[in-house]
């Protein structure tokens, strides 16, 4: 489809960065944050603070690298749906070309920051990248694609935790499973305030998927993710902080549930929740920083 192209008033920087998606931080934070918990619990509380800065920058380039290829597959996509149709490919505000441009110096900069890491983070970041490239494609062909989305997540962990370890362990499981867990919850509920759009569009969702009973298939996914972050903390004996951020962020989860349980919710609320998960793992995360010690 040809589109009439929007916001040409505006610099090319700021085109790039909404492309980047930078001017909604809470996207970019919610991959950060499994990386840092791993390598917060890998280190028991005392990561290399080099070794920090490296993983807060990968997430950066890599979630930006992502949101790019995310919008070349879907620029004539996004046009239809309400959410998605201002975006700079989508819009026609940015060629495909620079795009391209964008996408190949953020995966350059994700390829220069693992050259730190040890052999088997590299190879793991290498392995992300076949994930994170073909996940927009998921939801053309795979019923659940927000599953796709929290295997590239749980890459986070993987690649942080080895970074301190040198190796993959039980408790990085225990990890790699809750953040699995806890990213197709959140992004169904991101998704539900698509489900309109993406019927009519004829893209696959989570939120399609589950049909009435969306909600609880976040209420399990919330589940889940208690219950192996609980095992979590009991192999790696986390002092009793942990706990009470654990109780917090299952209250908010709760919470959460039976919120979505409430008939016809204005599609805002789901981004609301979305953006309250941000918080919920920067409680989880004080609580594995101090219960480490």
């Amino acid at each position: 489809m040809v589109n009439t192209p929007l916001n040409n008033s505006e610099p090319l920087w700021l085109k790039i960065v909404k492309l980047l998606r930078w001017h909604k931080p809470e996207g970019r934070l919610i991959l950060m944050i499994p990386a840092l918990w791993a390598i917060f619990l890998a280190a028991n509380g005392k990561p290399p603070l080099p070794l920090i800065g490296v993983i807060i920058l990968g997430t950066l380039a890599t979630s930006a690298a992502g949101c790019v290829v995310n919008d070349l597959w879907d620029r004539n996509i996004d046009p239809e749906v309400e959410r998605t149709k201002t975006r700079p490919l989508a819009s026609r505000a940015l060629s495909v070309k620079v795009g391209i441009v964008v996408a190949i110096i953020a995966l350059t900069c994700a390829w220069g920051l693992s050259l730190y890491l040890n052999p088997l983070s590299f190879w793991l970041c290498v392995a992300s990248i076949p994930v994170i490239i073909l996940y927009p494609g998921a939801k053309r062909v795979f019923p659940v694609p927000q599953l796709v989305l929290s295997i590239a997540w749980g890459f986070a962990v993987l690649i942080s935790w080895s970074a301190v370890t040198q190796n993959i362990s039980l408790s990085t499981w225990l990890l790699w499973g809750a953040t699995v867990a806890w990213t197709l919850g959140f992004d169904t509920v991101y998704a539900m305030s698509d489900r309109e759009d993406d019927r009519r569009v004829g893209v696959n969702s989570s939120a399609l998927f589950f049909g009435k009973y969306v909600s609880e298939a976040v209420g399990i996914f919330f589940i889940i993710t208690v219950g192996l972050l609980a095992d979590l903390g009991f192999v790696t004996r986390l002092n009793p902080v942990f706990w009470v951020s654990l109780t917090l962020a299952t209250a908010g989860w709760i919470w959460q549930y039976f919120r979505l349980k409430q008939p016809d919710l204005p599609n805002p609320v789901y981004g609301q929740m979305f953006r309250q998960n941000v918080w919920i793992g920067f409680i989880l995360l004080a609580g594995m920083i101090v219960g480490s010690f």
